[in-house]
Formats: C-alpha cells, structure tokens, sequence
C-alpha cells in the first residue's frame, strides 16, 4: 500500500475543507479513469497493491502535494456589501467633520475681526492727514523763519 506522512495529511486538511478535498480526490480520480497520466512516479508493484483504483493513485497525488489543482474561495457577496457600506459611511464622517471644523474657522476668523473692530472703535483714532493740512503746516513754519 502507498505510504502518506500523517505531517503532510494535517498540512493539507488545515488548508482545504473535507469538501474541497472530496471535490479534487473525486476530480482527479475521474481524469485517471480516463487515461491521464499520473503525476507520481509509482510502480507497478504499488499499482497491483492498490488495484489500479484511481481514487487512491489520486489520493496519493493530492497528499504528496503534486497536483495542480486550486481552490478559489469567493468573498461573501454580504460582507463586500458591508465593507462598502463601512467605507462609505466614514468618508461621510470625515466630511462631516471637515466642514464642521471650516465652520469653525470661520466663526473664529469672524469673532477676531469683531474683536479687532471694536478695539479699534474704542480707541482714539486720529484724524488722517490731507494734502490741505500739509499746505497749512509748510506756511506756518515758512512763517516762523
């Protein structure tokens, strides 16, 4: 009889599901029954031990780890769902956020200018100088000399 490692059996069963080996076992027995070459090197005396049975030449292929069979597990189509959902909502959050803070700014920008106004307002505020005043002060001083 073939000899498979029990080390090798658990590596592989923690990786496929009993379901997912079924599949592959039976998929690959089907192609030996209709003449595939085998991918292990067997003899004919292992071949007399085993009967010729394609499901244990493809046994023996699947524990060995030779045959290039995978198995594609597909995401739950909820969870993506869910995940975009997640996403979507955070990105609302984050906008959510930003426009409070410009408001913020805003109301802060707007509450500085008032400040300074009002400083402004109640401090003493000279009278801006014009060209007429200038004229004034060149005749009086032209005076005083």
């Amino acid at each position: 009889m073939l000899h498979i490692e029990e080390k090798k059996k658990e590596e592989i069963r923690e990786k496929f599901t009993k379901y997912e080996i079924a599949r592959i076992l039976g998929a690959r027995a089907l192609q030996l029954s209709m003449n595939a070459p085998f991918l292990a090197k067997l003899d004919k005396k292992e071949l007399e031990d085993i009967n010729y049975d394609p499901f244990r030449i493809a046994e023996f292929e699947f524990y060995q780890g030779i045959l290039p069979i995978t198995v594609k597990r597909p995401m739950p189509k909820k969870g993506k769902d869910k995940v975009l959902e997640k996403t979507a909502e955070k990105k609302e959050e984050e906008k959510k956020v930003k426009e409070e803070k410009l408001e913020e700014k805003k109301e802060e920008q707007e509450n500085y200018e008032a400040r300074i106004l009002k400083e402004v307002q109640d401090t003493e505020a000279m009278e801006l100088a014009q060209p007429d005043d200038e004229a004034e002060v060149i005749e009086t001083t032209a005076e005083e000399a």
